[in-house]
Parts: structure tokens; sequence; C-alpha cells
């Protein structure tokens, strides 16, 4: 049965977050470590609080008579929480994965799932989220919350607002676009108009596991102590760098040298909080605020690596701009949402199995020549089997939790950050996040497009470069 809460919730679903739905590689993990008994029925209390507290863990998705999604509270069910119990320290990487090939029931129920991977000392918390509901930061946020309510099972909730929708009304006042391309962008949706195709729940599903199939996705964890972590920061301190532009000139070495000089190792793209630069800032809300900026940049073998994170940093920064960070977003918001939704059906339509629903309407969609792959033609995105990304990087930096909460302990917090593109078309996505003075760091990857022993020598190469001081 739905759970009943008090206050009714209804908005139509933005463009930006349009774009995110039915992408079935656009999921956003948290890993939470606790030290500490954690039973399933705390687990499902403190659940229940966060919905209490987080208004998207408490909504579905509804069409209305036109086709357009809307957010309902109305109807939504259960999130599902499942319990694992825990046979070793990495256990939690084999749970991870096979986890994610299972689709997400978007018109039932809030697309969110919880596994605790458990034992009586020690137990991996994971939050599986679809990107439409979270960023990286929401689910930072929603650990801490977590532990609060694990922590003192009584303790009253503190709601929060509803989430701040990221579109025209709320982005910075000084982002705008100009009317060349406004026009351009209109001459798209004219075209788009006399195209239109529609996707269901049923077809998502379809693209989702031959995507899981055809593209399984791996990881390597690195988990740093507090002395590694503290001798980290503090040689960035010393040469004056940040942790970001550290690890990020660190794999581009890497991977330079381990893989030799290829064309998509000089795209970088750096992922950016941008919830305080909305003009109604989100706070700590539950919602999808992450930008992104992209950049052409080379490591340079001849310079040692300080200097090398020096000039990543110095050419990054001036990009994390309003303008830079937003621009994507708004052109999306001047777009149908409708082809927004479509690009990732015209990617991955092409690989669904003749055996899987809707296979006749996807297998066409995909090889059709229309607005939709003239965009991702001009993107250096209509192939499954052509890298256009080098390294994209999320970094959370520090989050100032506490450890304790009551008989608890939050030992670490582990990210793996997911994104809007298929992973066959990046060659590694790092997801980093300190809590409780420790820096984990995730390296995610797709064995089809780089394989394991590669990145391991990457990685190995990478920590060698940061840890050696």
């Amino acid at each position: 049965m739905p759970e009943k809460f008090s206050d009714p919730y209804i908005r139509k679903v933005t463009p930006i977050e349009r774009f995110l739905r039915h992408s079935p590689y656009s999921i956003v993990t948290m890993v939470v470590r606790i030290r500490g008994n954690v039973t399933e029925s705390q687990l499902r209390n403190a659940v229940l609080k966060i919905r209490q507290r987080h208004v998207n863990l408490r909504v579905r998705i509804t069409e209305d008579q036109d086709r357009v999604p809307w957010f309902t509270s109305e109807g939504a069910g259960e999130i599902p929480v499942d319990v694992v119990p825990r046979k070793s320290g990495t256990h939690w990487i084999q749970v991870l994965p096979e986890a994610s090939r299972i689709p997400f029931d978007f018109d039932a129920r809030p697309a969110v799932r919880f596994i605790l991977v458990q034992s009586s000392g020690l137990s991996e918390l994971i939050i599986l989220c679809h990107h439409i509901l979270c960023d990286g930061l929401s689910l930072a946020y929603l650990a801490r919350d977590l532990m609060i309510h694990l922590g003192d099972p009584s303790r009253e909730v503190e709601a929060l607002p509803d989430p701040v929708l990221m579109d025209l009304d709320t982005m910075p006042a000084a982002v705008s676009i100009n009317p060349v391309v406004r026009h351009f962008l209109n001459r798209i949706n004219r075209q788009w108009e006399k195209e239109k195709v529609s996707f269901t729940q049923e077809d998502y599903e379809s693209i989702h596991k031959a995507y899981w199939e055809k593209y399984p996705h791996q990881m390597l964890s690195i988990e740093l102590t507090e002395d590694q972590t503290s001798a980290l920061v503090e040689r960035c301190r010393r040469e004056g760098v940040t942790v970001n532009s550290a690890l990020t000139a660190a794999f581009l070495g890497a991977e330079a040298r381990v893989q030799g000089r290829q064309p998509h190792h000089a795209s970088v793209y750096v992922a950016a909080n941008v919830r305080d630069r909305l003009r109604m800032p989100a706070g700590e809300v539950m919602g999808f605020y992450a930008g992104m900026v992209s950049l052409k940049h080379a490591y340079a073998d001849r310079l040692d690596f300080p200097e090398n994170a020096r000039r990543f940093q110095k050419k990054v920064r001036p990009l994390l701009t309003d303008k830079k960070l937003f621009q994507d977003f708004l052109a999306w918001c001047h777009l149908d949402p409708a082809m927004l939704e479509a690009i990732h059906f015209k990617k991955l339509g092409g690989i669904v199995a003749p055996d899987q629903p809707g296979y006749q309407k996807l297998s066409a969609f995909a090889q059709r020549g229309d607005t939709v792959l003239s965009i991702l033609r001009r993107d250096k995105q209509d192939s499954l089997d052509r890298k256009f990304m080098g390294t994209a990087v999320t970094n959370l930096t520090r989050m100032d939790f506490p450890r304790a909460y009551g008989p608890l302990e939050l030992d670490r917090l582990i990210l793996q950050p997911g994104g809007g593109f298929p992973l066959s078309t990046v060659n590694l996505v790092l997801g980093a996040v300190t809590c409780a003075g420790k820096l984990s760091l995730v390296v995610e990857y797709a064995e089809r497009a780089v394989d394991t022993a590669t990145v391991k020598n990457i990685r190995d190469d990478a920590l060698g470069v940061l840890l050696n001081a």
C-alpha cells in the first residue's frame, strides 16, 4: 500500500529533468560505511523519516493527456529496502552492479533504492538513486540524514521545503540566450514537431536491459586512510592547488602514460555544484543541481606533477562561471522536452534485442535520420563505440558531517557519480568525496571501452603520483 503523507505534492517535470528521464546510465550511488549494528527495522524506520524530510523521496511520475510528465505524491509506492548479509569488505562492490541492472518503476514509486550490506559490526548502506531525483550532493545530505535517524530513532523529522526548480525562472539573472541561438533552437523545435515520437516506461525498460547487458559498468574503489588524506591535503596546500585539480591532473597524466596519448584524453569534464548560484538557493534539498564544464587539456610530460596540477587549475577556474555552467541547461529549457527524452532512445534503440517489447519501434527510431541524430552527430555522440570524453570528474570535496550518531559511527562515504552519457563513450569517470577525515575515490568505466587491467595500471600510476610527495 502507498504510504500516506500529510501534504500532497504535484508539479510538472522540468525540461532539465526530462533530459535525464528514461536514461539507463543516469544512476547516482552513495555508499555509507557504518560502524555499529544496523538492523532492518532501524533502516526502514529511518527511510520513513527521511521520506518525510525530502519531497523527492515520495514522488512518482505520471503523464497527462498530452503525454507531459508530472511528479506526484499521489499513489507513490514504498521505496525498496533490501538487506544482504555482508560476506567481505568488498561484498558491496559485487552487490552494486547487480542492483544497477534493475530498472526503476518511475510510474509507481520514487526512483531510489536502499540496500544494506549488513554485519553486526560494520555495514555498507548503498543508496541507489536516479539522477532525475538527485545529484551527488543530494545523496551526501541524505546519507547524513539517515545516520541521524538511525542513531536516534525517536528523533522528530525536520521537513525541508519543496525543491527549488532549476528552470528559466531560477537561473542566474545574467544568464541569457542570444537571438541567433534562440532562432536556431526554434527551428529545431519546428522540425521535431513533424518527427515527434513518444516513449513509455516499457520502452525505457527495453533500452535499460539492452544497455546494461552490453555495457555493464565496472568500478575500482580507492579508500585513502586519514593519514594519507591529511598528507595529500597538506601537499596540495603547499603546492597551491585544490585536491580536485591534483586528482584530475594525476589521472590525466596516468592515462597518457599507460594508454599512450589518444585524442579523447584531452576532453575533460568537471562537475560543479550550482545550488547556491540559483536565484533561490536550493540548500540541502534533493534534486538535480549539478553543472558541468568541458575543456581541452593535455598533461605536459616536460613538467612535474605539481606544475601540471597548477596548469590545469589555472585553465579550469575561469570556466566555472554562471554562463558556462548553465549554458546547456539554458538551451534545454528552449527545446521541446520530448526531444531531450528521445536522445537516449536514439543512442540505445539500435542495441535492443528483437525479442524485447517495442523492438520494432525502438530499432526504427534509432536508425532514422532526423533532428535528434543531427544533434548527436554535431556533438560527436552518435556512436556508442567512439569516445568523445576522456575523463569526467565529480568531487563533492569535504563533507563536514559528525562521525558519531548515537551508538553508530559514520566511517566514510563513497560516491559513484553517474552521468548523462553512455559510459562506453567516456574513458574514465571519477567520483570523489571526503568525509570523516578520509578521501574516497571511485573510478568507473565500461569494460568494452577500456579493459580492467589498463584501468588498474592507470589507478596505480595516479596514486603513485598523488601519494609520493
